[in-house]
């Protein structure tokens, strides 16, 4: 199967890309030299081409979001924004050449106007030239001392700035202008050549959980050049970690990706282990894997990477609809204290599969259909939830995890990262 899915990618990573012809040796790109109009920062995911040689530029859509990220207009609510410029590129070379010369090419002329940017051609009011726009420099370091007593480098970072708004709020923002890099390995950042206005300052930190945003609007003038300083992120922490699944990454990538059915698997990416996601069909490899009982995962014994399927989905029984599947996940507690709570990420209930109500539902989120567009995320979900002690058992513990929706077969949950935490000392 080979279909426009499979050559989806982040924003973050979309500033080239295209088709080359053999006969010709003809290369047609889509350069974007700069992201600051696309929708829902650097890590939305989006198309780039239909099957066949048909190239897109998407600006914005619902693709592994879903409706959170519809643009609505009311009560005459006055709207601008300009697309673009985008760089259209069409190069060859003699027939005698490899057609991957092509590529190495494009990449050059991609970073030639990367460099350029913004445009001096426009002549527009609503396209800012650079003397027109403002600079924000800033480190951000990470507080959590159940990891570190001393303060940790937000090493790789994004940080970026969007329309204030919660924390997080930048994943559905859609109206605005956003202007989003990555730190370097001590979390020092430099966002440039940001368009006037009003913004907040939103990060987040491979590794760690949560969104950060810092507590003050950073106003853009032209010609601004704000330094913040040293900014500290104290990530969602009740205790220390009992036990952990995953990476808090956003991706569910770290975890077992199964092979594709051999009748559809497309060949581009039998040799890439970090793009074995973009294979139609996946869903389906659950049943295959569990035709009876659903995922065990055993704390202290399974290995995530191998022993967690990566996307929670239903189980095709037969040809009757979708069964809804649970999940466990077991573990062992020395002791059992008293008082006081603990926390965990997307649980649902504990010890008593059939208790009703559950400890916690997140009852319906999405319709972004990241897994049926072989995407490895979607829209990022945290969850934080206060468990009591009664429920908790000295000895053998299980926690259920139902997705308890089985409309279709792409009714399903990624996960990103699961905690079990103790209770702080008093």
């Amino acid at each position: 199967v080979d279909d426009k899915y499979q050559y989806a990618c982040e924003n973050k990573d979309n500033k080239v890309h295209g088709w080359i012809s053999n006969d010709p040796p003809v290369g047609f790109w889509m350069i974007t030299p700069n992201n600051e109009f696309r929708d829902a920062g650097p890590v939305k995911q989006d198309l780039t081409s239909h099957v066949g040689p048909i190239v897109l530029n998407m600006f914005g859509s619902v693709h592994y979001a879903g409706k959170d990220l519809n643009t609505e207009y009311r009560n005459g609510e006055p709207w601008k924004k300009v697309f673009g410029p985008v760089y259209v590129y069409l190069n060859s070379i003699p027939p005698s050449e490899n057609p991957k010369a092509l590529w190495e090419d494009a990449k050059r002329q991609m970073s030639t106007e990367v460099k350029s940017w913004p445009y001096n051609f426009p002549r527009s009011e609503d396209f800012p030239s650079s003397d027109q726009r403002g600079n924000v420099i800033g480190q951000l370091v990470v507080r959590d001392p159940y990891i570190n007593e001393k303060l940790i480098d937000a090493s790789l970072a994004y940080a970026g700035l969007a329309a204030p708004g919660a924390v997080g709020s930048w994943q559905t923002e859609v109206k605005g202008y956003q202007f989003w890099t990555q730190a370097d390995k001590k979390g020092s950042f430099s966002i440039k050549n940001i368009r006037a206005g009003k913004y907040s300052l939103y990060a987040f930190v491979p590794g760690f959980l949560g969104d950060y945003e810092y507590n003050v609007d950073v106003i853009i003038q032209p010609g601004s050049k704000i330094k913040l300083g040293v900014l500290t992120y104290d990530p969602p922490r009740n205790g220390p970690t009992l036990w952990k699944i995953g990476i808090p990454d956003r991706t569910a990538s770290e975890f077992y990706v199964p092979d594709a059915n051999p009748t559809l698997v497309n060949k581009l990416y039998i040799d890439s282990p970090a793009n074995k996601f973009r294979q139609y069909g996946l869903w389906e490899r659950y049943t295959d894997l569990y035709p009876k009982n659903d995922l065990i995962y055993t704390v202290g014994v399974s290995n995530y990477a191998k022993d967690w399927f990566f996307a929670h989905v239903n189980r095709k029984v037969g040809n009757m609809p979708y069964k809804a599947t649970t999940w466990h996940i077991i573990f062992e507690l020395k002791s059992v204290m008293q008082s006081g709570t603990t926390n965990s990420e997307l649980q649902v209930r504990f010890n008593n599969a059939n208790a009703k109500p559950p400890l916690f539902t997140i009852r319906l989120i999405g319709k972004d259909n990241a897994i049926a567009r072989y995407g490895i995320h979607g829209l990022y979900w945290f969850y934080s939830i206060q468990l009591p002690v009664s429920q908790l058992l000295q000895g053998k513990n299980i926690i259920y995890l139902t997705q308890t929706r089985n409309g279709s077969p792409f009714s399903g949950i990624m996960y990103d990262y699961i905690r079990l935490e103790a209770p702080t000392k008093a």
